[in-house]
């Protein structure tokens, strides 16, 4: 890793302005969610979901399409805990709020936003009392390999199967390049450690013009190694990608669908988040724009994780709409 490269400062500020980002950006916006055996059937199947070239627009509310006989196996359902980030740090706080998810069903969840007083050992005591399995968590590139290496550990401890770069920000190819090789040397790392390593995209990936007509994606999915690194498709962020860059603007779905089948880059895991097509803003699931039967049908995965920054409700409520839908759509 390229530790004298003082990545984290930038990831620093782009956490910082990730907020920034969901508040203006989708400001901005307006106007304009393996087989289904699961991680055996993942390593024996296709890398990816077949081709889907760009078609005419459709109407993709949640009524429509063809319901298909297949369904999200309750066990690979998960929600980011950033969507109940409000619950966590007021109230109801911490332990109620994951009991209550445990509750609704969910039996896994990606962390965010620390371990709230506990250590790796002690958070991972208290989700077994409730159930709920910690399977993934979005943490930053590390700064030394001394916090690369506990961030591995807490990983190991918790139990988790993925660790997720949640999001990085720069208009400089050669920053994009540089997080890359960074990436590559903590994905290996953390497949020695039994770890699958990835990359959570936000919209900008796909809409940064580099130079040449270059984007962001385009040097992650050239330089980061595949065998080491898989990637983790926010479904809302790709469609808003597509749409903002004109390139899936009549067809956002299948704009999608060819990111997931170019990428040389297995997809694993999915944010599955909906969008509201009168103003581009976040939706619960099934009451925007996505039509998440297509997707699925091409491209099954390991984890379908429930997202929604800016939950319609209460985040609580948002998190049950979101497992619900899951739990009952047919594809």
């Amino acid at each position: 890793m390229c530790y004298g490269y003082d990545g984290m400062a930038a990831l620093r500020r782009s956490v910082l302005d990730r907020r920034g980002l969901l508040r203006g950006s989708v400001a901005a916006m307006a106007g304009v969610g393996l087989a289904t055996a699961g991680a055996t059937a993942a390593s024996a199947g296709p890398k990816h979901g077949p081709g889907h070239g760009h078609g005419p627009g459709h109407g993709h509310g949640p009524g429509h399409g063809h319901a298909g006989r297949r369904r999200v196996p309750p066990g690979l359902i998960s929600i980011q805990l950033w969507t109940v980030r409000d619950a966590l740090n007021g109230e109801p706080g911490y332990d109620a709020t994951l009991r209550h998810l445990a509750r609704i069903g969910y039996p896994k969840v990606e962390l965010a936003l620390g371990y709230f007083g506990r250590n790796a050992a002690q958070l991972r005591r208290f989700l077994d009392s409730i159930c709920i399995k910690a399977t993934s968590s979005h943490d930053g590139i590390s700064e030394t390999p001394a916090a690369l290496q506990e961030k591995i550990r807490n990983a190991v401890t918790l139990g988790q199967k993925f660790m997720v770069v949640p999001y990085l920000y720069s208009e400089n190819a050669d920053d994009w390049k540089r997080w890359a090789e960074q990436m590559n040397v903590e994905a290996a790392a953390a497949a020695r450690a039994g770890l699958r390593y990835g990359y959570h995209n936000h919209a900008h990936e796909f809409t940064i013009d580099l130079g040449n007509g270059r984007t962001p994606w385009d040097v992650l999915t050239e330089e980061l190694d595949p065998r080491l690194v898989h990637l983790e498709i926010d479904i809302y962020w790709a469609v808003t990608g597509g749409i903002e860059s004109g390139d899936g603007a009549t067809d956002p779905e299948g704009f999608t669908l060819d990111v997931i089948r170019a990428a040389p880059q297995r997809v694993l895991q999915y944010h599955v988040k909906d969008r509201h097509a009168a103003d581009g803003d976040m939706a619960d699931l099934g009451t925007g724009m996505i039509d998440f039967r297509r997707i699925f049908r091409k491209h099954p995965v390991l984890e379908y994780i429930v997202e929604n920054d800016t939950p319609d409700v209460t985040p609580q409520l948002t998190a049950e709409i979101g497992y619900r839908y899951l739990r009952n759509l047919r594809y």
